[in-house]
This record gives structure tokens, sequence and C-alpha cells, in this order.
């Protein structure tokens, strides 16, 4: 079924879906596919953009994936605001809107996932959520599945789930280009989220220590400084502005794997800090 809400079409089932692409194959155009959870902001808009540069044709799935929130996490207090997402999306072009229903994605009697290793084990994001990427993989592979796109994009602000879902569509030889667009920023540093409209004006503003701390750090990196102390420094930096830090880590920008001295290699500083009730995570390129 496809219904129009602010002026998108809204396709709510597999089956609209599938021939809303087909319709665009027959007619010999490319499609992307940019994967939401909704709560849109303009970091989801540049996704958008760059994904009208790479194809003819734009699919925006919205869905608060229930799998990927830990029992400790409010998957009901998660921010919804679908119609003004698809008024920002009707006025930016995309093509559709996709948000099935959780029975859609997860019928009864569902019981297969998608079990992920090498960079979804490694100390990160997975020693916080250890049920994360095991929800992301399983629902960005039926996603996939569903929509059948040329492209996919993601957002470089989640860095190590850009990683584990290139390793995932590598290794399963999904027939999709994963392409990481550039995170997109607050005028002081602050990468763009949802998440950032729990903060309070007063956290709001201590949230730019995290990419201050980054961008400082990586600065230091470059020039020479050891990693040990570097890194030790801008944890206590952000210690000292009242972040509660689950990890600040220097690791292989492919791997993920840490690392010990630069030589050479790509590298990224990775970082998850809470600040209040609210948990950011953001990296930096070094």
């Amino acid at each position: 079924m496809i219904h129009a809400s602010a002026a998108i079409a809204v396709a709510h089932d597999v089956e609209a879906l599938r021939a809303t692409v087909k319709q665009w194959r027959d007619a010999g155009d490319k499609v992307a596919l940019i994967p939401t959870m909704g709560a849109l902001h303009e970091g989801h808009a540049s996704l958008v953009r760059q994904g009208q540069h790479e194809a003819r044709r734009t699919i925006v799935s919205i869905f608060v994936n229930p799998t990927q929130f830990a029992p400790t996490e409010d998957f009901a207090a998660y921010p919804r605001t679908f119609e003004t997402d698809c008024a920002m999306l009707a006025a930016i072009g995309a093509d559709l809107v996709y948000a099935p229903t959780a029975a859609v994605m997860y019928p009864p009697a569902f019981s297969s996932t998608v079990s992920v290793g090498g960079p979804a084990t490694v100390g990160l994001e997975d020693a916080f959520r250890p049920q994360f990427f095991t929800g992301v993989a399983t629902i960005v592979a039926k996603l996939l599945i569903q929509s059948t796109p040329d492209v996919a994009l993601f957002g470089q602000k989640d860095y190590q789930q850009l990683q584990v879902i290139r390793h995932m569509v590598r290794d399963l030889d999904l027939p999709v280009t994963i392409m990481g667009a550039e995170t997109i920023r607050e005028p002081d540093g602050l990468a763009m989220s949802s998440r950032n409209r729990y903060l309070s004006e007063t956290e709001r503003k201590t949230a730019a220590f995290i990419p201050a701390a980054l961008r400082d750090c990586a600065a230091a990196l470059r020039d020479g400084s050891a990693p040990a102390p570097t890194l030790s420094e801008a944890r206590a930096r952000l210690d000292r502005a009242g972040f509660v830090l689950d990890y600040l880590e220097l690791r292989d920008a492919e791997t993920l794997a840490p690392i010990a001295a630069l030589s050479g290699q790509p590298a990224r500083l990775l970082v998850a800090a809470k600040i209040g009730t609210t948990r950011l995570i953001d990296n930096w390129a070094v």
C-alpha cells in the first residue's frame, strides 16, 4: 500500500516498495537508499542530496528498529516526527518514504538474524551495547534485500556501524555499493544527531567539547605526539568538562583494530561519552 504524506509517496509494506522500485528499474533508473530511524535533521538531508547525485531515484526508510535497543534503553522515548520528516523529504525532492511497521519487519515467528564479527567485535560500541550490531546488521540486510538499491548511504558519525555494514555487504555478496558521507556538524562542531534534542541548554554548550577534543587530539597525533599520553589528555579534558566517558580510542580506519603507534596508516579517533542522561558518539579522521 502506498499513500501520500506531506506531498511524498509513502510505502508501508514490501509489496508496495518492490512494485515502485520495479517501475523505476523498468525505466532504467538507478536507485539510492538512505536508511534512517526518523527524527530527521540536516545530516539526513545531506545524505538524500548525495543519493540524488548517485542515482535517479531516492528512497528514505523510516523505521525505529526495536532489536538494536537494549533493555536499559528507552525504545518508546526515541523521537518520532514522521509528518515533519515527510515534509522535509518532500521539500528536498526524495522520491519515496518506506515506513514499514514492526509487523512487516518482524512478522510472527521471525527467527533469523545476521551474525557479525570483525569491526562489530572490537570493544567499542559492542562493549557497551552488545546486542546493537546484530540488530543493525539484520535490519539493514532486510532493507537492502527489500529495496534492492544500487547504492545505500550512511553517515560517518556512526563510524563503527558503517564499517560493520560495509563488511556485511562484502561478506554476503549483496549487490549494493555502500557509501559513507561526511558528518554534518553544527557551527560549534557538534555532530548533528537526533539525540541532540535531549540536551539541556547547558549540556548543549558542553557537548561542543567532544569535537574540540577530537580535533586537537588528531592534530597532536599528526604532529608526531605519542598516542598514549595524547589520548590520556583528551580523556582527562572530557572528564573535566563533566562527561562520563565510555571510550576514546585510536583505531585502524578499516578494521578498527587498536593502534599503539601511527605508521602512516589511515586511523580514526572514536569516542562515546554521556553528558547528563544523553549519550553522544563521534569520530575524527587522523
